[in-house]
């Protein structure tokens, strides 16, 4: 007898037929002599609607209420898929987060989880009952509901498995499993049997949609078993697993890409100490991540040019931060270009081998490619290059690694 955690998104729970689909992968596991956690997001479609409503009450919305709202679309989804479960044979009660308790602390909207307490769980389990939870929220400080972020079921889902010390936590979505590309760009692409934490970190980091990259972190914090599979197949996912289950590493595991990517330059900022603090403070203050970074040095030592990555989506605050700061940071211009993609190489194989940046380097520029920026970690290469060359590059590169499928 194993303890499993299942996890559906929201095209699982897209609608009736497809929540009683579910109860039937879940009674499976049941029929097998399982103790089963289920953990669901709201239906497709329907967090996005309950933020609309928020929205247009007021823009200046109080965050706690937010979380009251958008929190309600997992309730709809456990409580149907309860009843769907007792309707076939199955024992089974629904779970609020505020419920469990699943605590977090008090940043409302994209709150982290602090504890999961399940003593009462524990018993439930024992008395061969299955529980089903909503994914995506917990209880704050003074008693307030709490939302986790968008993608945060996956996060409720490793976290309750660790809690729950489950043998594995199954991440059922739209695809059936992790492969070495985007299979919509790269038609020889291959899934993988397993691919480790850091790898699946890396990929999820750099634009692989598969996992949130909270879930990843706590998975490998807590050593939780992660599969990824499709709702659609009974077919094994892709284990997500600690380095040391692996026995041969790949060189290179995928080639992942993100167009969610702008580029910015200040041109002629002064080449003091305290420059970079001085630029990026600000950026950090208003809750604004960058990414890849790269400074150039005039040939005096006066000025420099420095070049930064962000999310499209703080592209115009970005932009707004720094121009409101010129007089300060007294640079000569600021450029910007929407129009970029990062792709990246990843792989653990790249600690004991040398010559991978070379490689991708080469296979770019043999499609005449220009790399505008580049960044590198112990497991990965990114480099920046324009949007319109995305799918060129990561067939390329795909190729280049030896990653086609025979």
């Amino acid at each position: 007898m194993a303890r499993i955690v299942q996890k559906f998104g929201g095209t699982s729970v897209a609608d009736t037929d497809r929540i009683k689909a579910v109860a039937q992968r879940v009674k499976a596991e049941v029929d097998a002599g399982h103790q089963v956690a289920v953990v669901l997001s709201a239906m497709s479609g329907v967090t996005n609607q309950l933020v609309d409503y928020v929205t247009k009450m007021s823009p200046l919305y109080d965050a706690r209420e937010y979380d009251t709202v958008v929190a309600s679309g997992e309730q709809i989804t456990v409580g149907l898929l309860a009843i769907g479960l007792q309707d076939i044979g199955i024992q089974a009660r629904s779970w609020l987060g505020w419920q469990v308790p699943i605590r977090t602390d008090g940043m409302h909207g994209k709150a982290r989880i602090k504890a999961v307490e399940t003593e009462e769980m524990e018993r439930r389990l024992a008395a061969s009952e299955v529980l089903v939870v909503a994914g995506f929220q917990g209880l704050g400080p003074r008693n307030r509901i709490t939302t986790l972020g968008r993608g945060g079921s996956d996060t409720s889902a490793v976290a309750l498995a660790a809690a729950l010390k489950a043998d594995r936590c199954d991440i059922y979505t739209d695809v059936d499993g992790v492969y070495t590309a985007d299979p919509r760009i790269v038609t020889k692409a291959r899934k993988l049997e397993k691919i480790t934490y850091e790898e699946m970190l890396e990929m999820a980091s750099v634009g692989a949609k598969v996992l949130q990259t909270r879930s990843v972190e706590l998975a490998m914090k807590q050593k939780v078993r992660v599969q990824v599979r499709s709702s659609y197949s009974d077919e094994p996912g892709t284990l997500i697993v600690d380095e040391d289950e692996i026995v041969e590493h790949e060189l290179v595991s995928g080639i992942a890409y993100s167009r969610d990517e702008a580029k910015i330059t200040l041109v002629g900022v002064p080449d003091r100490p305290g420059i970079a603090a001085a630029i990026f403070g600000p950026l950090a203050e208003t809750s604004i991540n960058v990414d890849m970074i790269v400074q150039n040095v005039s040939h005096d030592g006066k000025t420099t040019d420095l070049t930064f990555t962000v999310t499209t989506a703080d592209f115009d605050r970005t932009i707004a931060v720094l121009e409101g700061k010129k007089s300060e940071l007294k640079y000569a211009k600021l450029l910007s270009d929407k129009n970029v993609a990062k792709i990246s190489v990843i792989g653990v194989g790249m600690r004991s081998h040398a010559g991978i940046a070379q490689r991708m380097f080469m296979a770019l520029a043999e499609k005449s490619i220009n790399i505008q920026v580049i960044s590198t970690s112990e497991i990965k290469v990114s480099v920046l290059i324009g949007e319109e060359y995305t799918e060129l590059a990561v067939r390329a590169l795909h190729t280049a690694y030896g990653l086609d499928a025979a």
